[in-house]
């Protein structure tokens, strides 16, 4: 063996203990050299939409939507199935009177059709640089792998199916998978972000339809040819974009990816304030709430029962820039709180924010 060789062979041990899973030498090699290169899908004014339909966008509830859905185009298609309090956003429809004025929805949406076109023929036009590729990694499930950033390509389906799969890099990383067919996601299965990954980084760019399992937990933008569905349970962090067909959601939750900028010394700061659904939910006993502060602020979140009457406080004072990860566990302390719906509060400066949840002993 030349020294070449036993360098090559060195690194790529160090690579496999590294990332807890034994990857094709290819894939692994593909994902050095284009993990400096690779930039994220411009989505244009789609991305101002979680939800966005070509025929329909159907409901079982209750749902919990936090961004808006909008469907186009207006012939023969209808937005079902929503509730007054399951959709944090705006509705925009064509075809039924909405928040939006009825001469300006279609064009807001015929725009946002349009760009969700020009975004997802990029992301399915892109190759990698320099010239290789990670053909079919895991033959096709990639569950149970750890991937780094870079450029996927299935010439068939892919799923993720019998264990989690877990996407490892820094905030501003892309990952862009390429599925020619159906992209299929197992009950209960994950997609986990570790090492600063974020969900709206990662694009998932599927020639016809995408299928979320029940209580599966899914990460990034999804823009399919044809539909997507989620089952009962399950939860999306990013975006359900299907051009032609439809987005269907059973008792799921859909949040808008958290949108950040790099600034001095590598920190990552949000761009905005937001709060996100807790994960799990419904929960017993514990659950957690993320939130994103634009800027440092006072900040207050509480939890109040169906009463209005404060049980928890969670936060109070001052906080920095950033992203936060708060615990909320109900036999904390005094509080042994019975099952049923809680609402919680987060008071950010001028951001003023409420979500449900459900505690179920």
């Amino acid at each position: 063996m030349n020294t070449d060789t036993k360098h090559t062979t060195n690194n790529l041990a160090r690579l496999t203990r590294f990332f807890g899973v034994i990857l094709p030498v290819a894939l692994i090699f593909s994902v050095t050299a284009m993990s400096q290169t690779l930039t994220a899908v411009n989505l244009g004014s789609s991305a101002n939409y979680v939800i966005l339909a070509g025929s329909l966008v159907s409901n079982i509830p209750a749902s919990a939507v936090t961004g808006n859905i909008g469907l186009s185009p207006a012939a023969g298609s209808s937005i079902t199935g929503f509730g007054l309090t399951e959709v944090t956003g705006t509705i925009y429809t064509v075809d039924a009177t909405g928040p939006v004025g009825s001469t300006m929805a279609p064009t807001i949406l015929t725009a946002a059709k349009g760009d969700l076109t020009i975004g997802y023929n990029d992301a399915a036009g892109r190759t990698p640089i320099p010239t290789g590729t990670y053909l079919n990694p895991g033959s096709g499930n990639i569950g149970g792998l750890t991937l780094v950033p870079g450029l996927y390509k299935f010439t068939s389906d892919a799923s993720i199916t019998g264990s989690d799969v877990t996407l490892t890099g820094t905030a501003t990383d892309v990952w862009i998978f390429q599925i020619a067919a159906g992209l299929n996601v197992g009950t209960g299965i994950k997609v986990i972000l570790a090492g600063g990954a974020r969900a709206a980084n990662i694009f998932w760019q599927v020639g016809s339809s995408a299928t979320l399992g029940t209580t599966s937990v899914f990460k990034g933008t999804i823009m399919a040819g044809q539909s997507i569905s989620l089952g009962t349970g399950a939860s999306l962090e990013g975006r359900a974009l299907a051009s032609n067909a439809a987005v269907t959601l059973e008792s799921s939750v859909v949040t808008r990816p958290s949108t950040t900028t790099a600034v001095a010394n590598g920190i990552v700061t949000p761009q905005q304030y937001e709060l996100f659904q807790n994960y799990p939910n419904p929960f017993n006993p514990s659950t957690q709430i993320h939130y994103n502060l634009e800027k440092a602020v006072q900040v207050s979140l509480k939890v109040y029962n169906l009463l209005g009457d404060e049980v928890a406080t969670l936060v109070k004072g001052p906080q920095e820039a950033g992203s936060y990860a708060v615990p909320f566990n109900s036999n904390m302390g005094t509080r042994n709180l019975s099952s049923g719906v809680y609402f919680y509060r987060l008071e950010a400066g001028p951001f003023l924010s409420t979500k449900k949840f459900t505690l179920v002993k």
